[in-house]
């Protein structure tokens, strides 16, 4: 963790994955926000709630839809409910338009990502939701 720093979570239950983004947000984003990794909804809980305890913040949390145990978009419900200030983007492969909509009101999220994701498309949906500056979407 990175005390006092701001976070942007990344949530995905395959490693390969998780370690790809981790490293291409650190090198876009790593001089504005710390770059965190959680194998799942649960340990991204666990993630939100010890970055928070360290006095630092998660900004954004960047979640794939389709994870055994919780779902990501049933996890960014929940965590819009109980944190509604972080931001989040839904990665997604298999998902449909209604099912999209659904998640976009439901969890109220700034972008949805088709897997495998373009490099520059998830820097610029993170540009949009966070700001340049690493301010809100709004």
């Amino acid at each position: 963790m990175s005390q006092g720093r701001r976070s942007i979570l990344c949530v995905d239950d395959e490693a390969v994955i998780l370690l790809a983004m981790r490293q291409e947000l650190r090198r876009r984003f790593g001089d504005r926000f710390a770059i965190e990794a959680a194998l799942g909804a649960e340990e991204a809980s666990a993630v939100i709630e010890e970055t928070e305890a360290e006095g630092g913040s998660v900004a954004l949390v960047i979640c794939d839809w389709f994870m055994p145990g919780q779902r990501g978009d049933q996890f960014l419900v929940a965590l819009r409910e109980r944190r509604p200030e972080i931001k989040s983007i839904l990665m997604t492969g298999q998902a449909d338009e209604d099912a999209i909509r659904r998640a976009e009101e439901e969890a109220g999220i700034c972008a949805c990502i088709q897997k495998p994701w373009r490099p520059e498309a998830l820097a610029r949906a993170i540009e949009e939701c966070l700001g340049r500056d690493g301010g809100g979407c709004g």
